[in-house]
């Protein structure tokens, strides 16, 4: 299972998010790049970055931090937030980075999905966040009446093959991933599943690795001490990305 840590970037910052809520934001550190780096020194091979001013705003608020980050480290970097046209797949994907993440634009632009897939398969990931089951999009202010299992079925029919999927009600939180959640998607949808919010312990990515999760992201976990990066690459053990 492959480990991704995260930064989620807001105002040129690193921070974490209490339950995807803005006004609930914590500096988590003083360099992006460093922060970055130290990630690689400890062995993750993979980055999860999230343009938090980009998700609400859907545009590439810190699209140059992202860039010149990808030219900072040698890592497999996934890229989402705001992410709503052809031109900044093109971008973001022709100047490093490796995956791009849809998540309100797969909600709303069935159009683009099909044609960002027809371009670049499985370099396109669409981010399931859901709360109470139903999926949000706009940096998780606005919920829908999608049901995270019909739209992730939905996604699979189009040719998606992997889903980033979150529990709002539990990233940032330490409460433990939502496995059983998860593992009813896995069981409903042929799809590879990246699980995401509420990572806390080693004991959570043992649990994830044992129910045959694809990949799981950790940011608050690693951040507050709580889960040794290290450890988690060592228990998750990488594979082909």
């Amino acid at each position: 299972m492959i480990i991704l840590p995260a930064i989620d970037i807001r105002g040129g910052k690193a921070v974490r998010l209490y339950q995807g809520d803005y006004t609930k934001e914590e500096v988590v550190a003083k360099d992006i790049y460093e922060q970055a780096k130290e990630f690689q020194k400890l062995g993750a091979t993979h980055l999860h970055l999230v343009d938090l001013d980009g998700a609400k705003q859907g545009a590439g608020i810190n699209e140059e931090i992202i860039l010149k980050l990808a030219k900072t480290v040698d890592m497999s970097i996934e890229v989402g937030g705001g992410i709503r046209t052809l031109d900044r797949i093109d971008k973001l994907l022709g100047n490093g980075i490796d995956k791009v993440i849809l998540g309100t634009a797969a909600m709303e632009q069935e159009d683009l999905v099909k044609a960002a897939l027809a371009k670049y398969a499985e370099r396109i990931i669409v981010g399931v966040d859901a709360r109470n089951g139903k999926v949000c999009g706009n940096g998780w202010l606005s919920e829908s009446d999608l049901d995270y299992i019909d739209f992730t079925k939905k996604m699979a029919d189009l040719g998606v093959d992997n889903v980033i999927v979150t529990d709002i009600s539990r990233d940032g939180t330490l409460q433990g991933a939502n496995i059983e959640m998860l593992k009813t998607l896995s069981e409903k949808v042929d799809i590879k599943i990246t699980a995401s919010g509420g990572v806390k312990d080693i004991e959570d990515i043992k649990k994830l690795k044992g129910a045959g999760i694809y990949a799981a992201i950790t940011g608050k976990a690693v951040y507050s001490g709580e889960l040794s990066l290290k450890e988690a690459l060592e228990v998750g053990g990488e594979y082909a990305y």
